[in-house]
């Protein structure tokens, strides 16, 4: 898998903001990605040096739209923790 296949987008919330102080930073990766290549694809991409990849699989909403039911898509994201004194450029003035 290419890194740009396992890396969808960066996650800007106000939580994954506040933990970009402490060196932690959020990304939408693939489903089926796994952390090993996670880590690959942060480190390649950046050119930063990773400590560890937290995943968590966030599940599909039920949305309703009178009487039709759908569901959103189920979506992974990663939390990745950069080594001391790391910090990706792209994310500043965010």
């Amino acid at each position: 898998m290419d890194i740009y296949e396992v890396i969808r987008r960066p996650v800007i919330t106000e939580k994954s903001t506040t933990l970009q102080g402490v060196g932690k930073y959020t990304f939408e990766v693939a489903i089926d990605s796994n952390k090993q290549q996670i880590r690959e694809a942060v480190e390649k991409a950046f050119n930063v040096r990773v400590d560890s990849v937290n995943t968590v699989t966030v599940k599909g909403k039920v949305k309703r739209m009178g009487r039709s039911v759908g569901r959103t898509k189920d979506r992974k994201k990663a939390v990745v923790t950069l080594k001391s004194g790391e910090k990706i450029e792209f994310f500043e003035g965010v």
